[in-house]
Parts: structure tokens; sequence; C-alpha cells
């Protein structure tokens, strides 16, 4: 479990996180919604250890990361698996050597403990096949896939996604989210996402955090979502024709 408690961040004269606090369940598909420039990117950032925070505590099991010192921040990041926009695979490397790079810095593992991880992984993710692939002989959802097979290469406590589904199409979307919610009950790990697609929130939404202009402004699931008359909620959930219509027919 990750408590985040009244954080605030500021760059320059800019507030872009006020007070914000959030409990991001270990086992659930916790999701962070907000239009461009709400704040969510910076909120992650923070939690990774990108930005430090101006007040507030996050704590990761009860360690607060806010008070902790080079060596053990370093031990806290290899505890966190990143699933990053766009994916960011290396594409001078293969598929297999992608899930590798984690085991080669943070493991003393052989060789052997290596394979059988990253044959785990690859195969958790039904990507096996494609293990001596480049990232451009593979299509966009299989290099999702092995993003997040890499995310998972250490076996992490956490598990953090933004925009996992950036650039994919519908379809292909729906099936790297429910790869990330099947992977947080399996592995029972404490999972984020970062998201401004609503049909993720549909899908996977088990609890919801709602950020408008810096403030925490909502927090529910994707059943309480249709029933809010939180009306910067409603503004930015209902947008689109479609879920109008969803929330009609409820």
């Amino acid at each position: 479990m990750i408590e985040v408690k009244n954080i605030s961040k500021t760059f320059g004269e800019t507030k872009i996180l006020k007070d914000v606090s959030y409990t991001i369940n270990k086992g659930m598909t916790n999701l962070v919604i907000g239009q461009s420039g709400s704040g969510k990117s910076v909120f992650l950032k923070s939690l990774v250890g990108l930005h430090s925070v101006d007040t507030g505590e996050i704590l990761f099991d009860g360690r607060d990361m806010t008070k902790m010192k080079s060596a053990e921040l370093k031990q806290l990041r290899e505890e966190i698996g990143m699933v990053f926009q766009g994916g960011a695979l290396f594409t001078s490397s293969t598929v297999e050597d992608n899930v590798r790079f984690p085991l080669d810095m943070f493991t003393k593992f052989s060789k052997k403990e290596k394979q059988k991880r990253i044959d785990y992984c690859l195969e958790h993710v039904n990507i096996g096949h494609a293990s001596n692939l480049f990232p451009s002989e593979i299509s966009g959802g299989m290099q999702k896939r092995v993003a997040i097979a890499r995310a998972i290469a250490l076996n992490p406590k956490y598990l953090f996604c933004d925009e996992p589904n950036s650039g994919l199409d519908p379809v292909t979307a729906i099936v790297i989210d429910n790869l990330i919610q099947d992977l947080t009950r399996e592995l029972n790990i404490t999972t984020m996402v970062i998201t401004h697609d609503m049909n993720s929130v549909m899908e996977i939404g088990e609890q919801i955090m709602f950020i408008h202009k810096g403030n925490k402004w909502w927090q529910g699931n994707k059943n309480e979502i249709f029933n809010t008359d939180n009306k910067e909620l409603n503004d930015f959930v209902f947008a689109s024709n479609l879920f109008k219509s969803i929330k009609q027919q409820r």
C-alpha cells in the first residue's frame, strides 16, 4: 500500500499539486485521471522519486520516501516497476534483452537464473514467441507487453503505468488494461495507472482519483463515477457522446 498524505509541489510560482492525499491499495488497479496539465504526471513523478515534494508524506508500506537518504531511496526504487508512456524500449536490443536489462543492472543472478526470469515474464504477458525480435519488428501492443514484462522483471512490490494505452487502438488497449489488472491480482502488487482513457476507467477502475487543477477533486470507483454530481468530473468523463449515452441508460 502507498499512502500519499497532503503533498504539494510548486514549480517557480506555479503550484502544481495542492495538498493531495490518496491511498493506493495493494492488489487493486488504482487509477489517476484528469485533463492534460491537471497535475497527474507530476503526481506520478513525485511517487517514483523523480520530483521531490515541497510538503507532505509518501509512505510505501509505512516507509516515508520524503525522509529517505540516498541508500534507502535506491533500495525502494528497486522495488518499483515502471511502464513508461510509449514503452521506452531499447530499439537496438531484442525483446529478451530489454527484459534482461534491469536484471543485469540490479541483480547478481546467474545467466541461467536471469534466463528463467526472462522466460517467466515474457510468458506472463503472452509474448514469449517474440523473444528474439526487435521492437521495430513487433506491433505497438506487443511493445507495450514487452514494457510490462520488463517492469515486472525484478518482481516489484509497486507498479506504475504512465498512459499505458497511448497510441493503441481501442481493442488492443482493452487487452493491455486487462493484462495490467490480471498481473496486479496474480502478483498481489500495488498498482497505479495514470490515464485519460475513459475506456480504461470503465474497464479496470477499481479505485479512481480525479485531479483537477492540482487538487484531488473526486475519488470513487467505475460504478460510482456514473452517479456523481461533481460538475468538473462529469465534464471530463462525459465529454464524448458514447459515455453520455451510457450514463443515460443507467
